[in-house]
């Protein structure tokens, strides 16, 4: 196996043997997951559960879930590999946890990353406790959890409240692997993964362990891949008889697409042979793995989401034609002139509420959103003088509220001037208001 590594990496054909793998992969029916009723419960169009691997739900009139059964026979190793659970099949998954007996869940992604959801965020927080899903009647409690540089190790026990009966579920987090990518070091993978053996949650007397990443497929795979690997190496007389592509090919039997990346083919040798070291009895090497992850250190900051990006404009890059330049200035005059100073205050603070945006709004925009309030990111010039005027003014009637000054009295009837003058500033405010709930 080191041989055949050091070959492919000479000649930089990690791509070719990748292609020449997923040539060879079968192709498989998925009749099921593209049936309209289950379309919803599908992250990616692309990924699917073949028919004859399908975990199957016992619950309600659809057991269909993005979920496949891996059975490796002659490790006795059961997986079952499943997308990350979407908002509306979180209590699918937990089913499927109970049902299938299910003492372990292998996450190895984050919930976001990139700036996108990869996975609904399936289980409670420390500050929530425990949440209930309704539809599949279950109920998960926060119990635990330790938390490393670059994965969590967290205590939950989940009910059946149909039947009362509880069960404890260990939930190993990978939180610093990069999708489409690999984690920084063979150790801090192989130590991720003993530390999910020691657990005995792959043992053969248990449920098969549930593993998932955004798809199920590629950081799944590269999991499952090494630990079938390693554990094949240790039962077999001549552990060299272990060749990760027959291995890979049929696993993939069993669910589509498993190993997405070139690189994340030649990560699963390097792990397989780094963990073939151990195996061969070198067992200072577990302690070596755990120094050299420093699973000790502070967890890092996540990267925050990047910035939503600038408005598009509607209009093709033009600036939206403007009818109104001055019109604001003038209608502030007409309709404050015969107001008092709280009446005036409440006013000017109701219309500059209404044309600007709410503070949270730009957080609550995904990036599918075609047109965006320009108002809320870029203000024109105009706008920017305005909102100027209309603080300074603010001010000059915050001081005459504190010094009132006498006011003429207001004339018994109206003259035709004022009610032409009225009737215009009405006509003007609503064709304004219009063209403000239009554009913006």
């Amino acid at each position: 196996m080191e041989a055949e590594f050091r070959e492919i990496d000479e000649n930089g054909s990690w791509s070719a043997v990748y292609q020449d793998i997923r040539q060879q992969s079968c192709d498989l029916p998925c009749k099921f997951a593209k049936l309209p009723e289950n379309k919803n419960r599908n992250r990616y169009r692309d990924v699917s559960p073949f028919d004859h691997s399908r975990i199957c739900l016992q619950l309600g009139a659809n057991d269909y879930i993005n979920a496949s059964l891996i059975t490796v026979e002659e490790a006795q190793r059961n997986y079952i590999l499943t997308q990350g659970p979407l908002p509306n099949t979180c209590g699918h998954f937990w089913e499927m946890v109970w049902e299938q007996k299910t003492r372990g869940v292998v996450m190895l992604n984050r919930v976001i990353e990139k700036g996108s959801i990869k996975c609904a965020q399936y289980w409670p927080h420390r500050e929530e406790r425990d949440a209930i899903f309704e539809d599949t009647n279950f109920k998960l409690t926060f119990v635990s959890e330790d938390i490393k540089s670059y994965y969590t190790v967290r205590q939950l026990e989940l009910e059946n409240l149909s039947t009362q009966e509880t069960r404890e579920i260990l939930h190993f987090h990978y939180t610093t692997w990069p999708d489409f990518g690999v984690p920084e070091s063979p150790a801090s993978f192989l130590n991720f993964l003993f530390k999910v053996r020691e657990s005995g949650c792959l043992n053969s007397d248990q449920g098969p362990v549930v593993v998932h990443c955004s798809a199920g497929i590629g950081r799944s795979g590269t999991f499952c891949l090494v630990d079938t690997c390693l554990l094949l190496m240790s039962m077999r007389k001549d552990p060299s008889s272990v060749r990760i592509r027959d291995v890979l090919l049929e696993m993939r039997r069993h669910r589509m697409g498993l190993i997405q990346t070139a690189d994340q083919l030649r990560f699963s040798y390097l792990a397989v042979i780094e963990g073939a070291k151990y195996i061969k009895g070198d067992t200072s090497l577990q302690e070596s793995w755990k120094e050299l992850s420093n699973e000790e250190d502070d967890p890092p900051e996540f990267t925050p989401p990047p910035p939503i990006p600038p408005p598009r404009d509607p209009h093709n890059g033009k600036v939206e034609p403007f009818f109104f330049p001055e019109t604001d200035e003038i209608i502030q005059q007409m309709m404050f002139g015969n107001l008092g100073s709280s009446q005036e205050t409440d006013l000017r603070k109701r219309i500059v509420t209404a044309s600007s945006p709410p503070p949270d709004c730009g957080d609550q925009l995904d990036g599918q959103a075609g047109i965006q309030d320009q108002t809320s990111k870029a203000p024109t010039k105009t706008q920017q003088q305005q909102q100027q005027h209309l603080e300074s003014e603010d001010q000059e009637w915050a001081e005459a509220v504190e010094q009132p000054k006498e006011r003429p009295p207001a004339p018994e009837t109206w003259s035709p001037l004022l009610t032409n003058v009225c009737l215009c500033t009405a006509l003007a405010l609503s064709a304004y208001v219009c063209y403000r709930a239009y554009f913006h």
